[in-house]
């Protein structure tokens, strides 16, 4: 009976044996997989980090020798000893002027009505024109609501001005509107006779261009 039960007792021992090898090999079965997986995501989300950082950095890279690049060919457009239009950069004529400022007053980036009545004004007073009436909606609330865009479009402006004037100069009035640094697209001219004089009334319209949003963002690598 003894030897019975010492016999039972090795068995039961290499039996406990047993079971706890094969538990302790199945839990470091078990964590070397679920290691190995956390492991690879691991590697495999460092390798998107690294992607994009070496991405990013190229694109930096592209982007500050365009910089250079734009900063030189803006020194040269603005510094250029005759504008676009063929005047004196330093000169206060209506030609004059250096290109940046020629450009800015061509296609503004706000919505300014009482900038550009007070523009087509100096036109045609610094020509000798009588101005009746210089009229048009200003929608500068409702436009300054929109904000920027990452594609701006040109955004019209549409307005009327009468001016009384003889007839021998109603062409020199259309030409001075052809000829404006600010583009105006004439829809309508109507010409009154008027005390021996012409009403001219043109309905027309120009333009300003809203500043380009440049959408800096940030982006999470998952």
């Amino acid at each position: 009976m003894p030897q019975f039960s010492t016999k039972k007792l090795a068995i039961d021992k290499a039996y406990a044996t047993i079971i706890l090898a094969i538990g302790i090999a199945t839990f470091l079965a078990v964590f070397s997989l679920v290691a190995s997986k956390a492991l690879y995501s691991q590697m495999r989300y460092q390798s998107k980090v690294s992607s994009q950082k070496e991405k990013a950095l190229h694109t930096l890279k592209d982007n500050l020798a365009a910089s250079d690049q734009l900063v030189t060919s803006y020194e040269a457009f603005s510094n250029e000893t005759t504008n676009v239009l063929g005047g004196n950069p330093q000169g206060d004529a209506d030609k004059d002027g250096d290109n940046p400022r020629i450009i800015l007053d061509a296609l503004p980036s706000k919505y300014d009505f009482p900038a550009l009545t007070t523009s087509i004004e100096k036109l045609l007073k610094d020509h000798d024109y009588s101005i009746t009436s210089i009229t048009g909606n200003d929608d500068e609330v409702s436009q300054s609501a929109k904000g920027t865009s990452e594609e701006p479009k040109p955004v019209e402006m549409p307005f009327s001005v009468e001016v009384a004037t003889g007839d021998q100069r109603v062409k020199e009035l259309m030409q001075l509107f052809e000829r404006s640094i600010r583009p105006m697209q004439i829809h309508q001219l109507a010409l009154t006779s008027q005390g021996g004089q012409l009403k001219v009334t043109i309905t027309a319209k120009t333009f300003f261009q809203p500043e380009k949003n440049l959408n800096v963002k940030s982006e999470v690598v998952k």
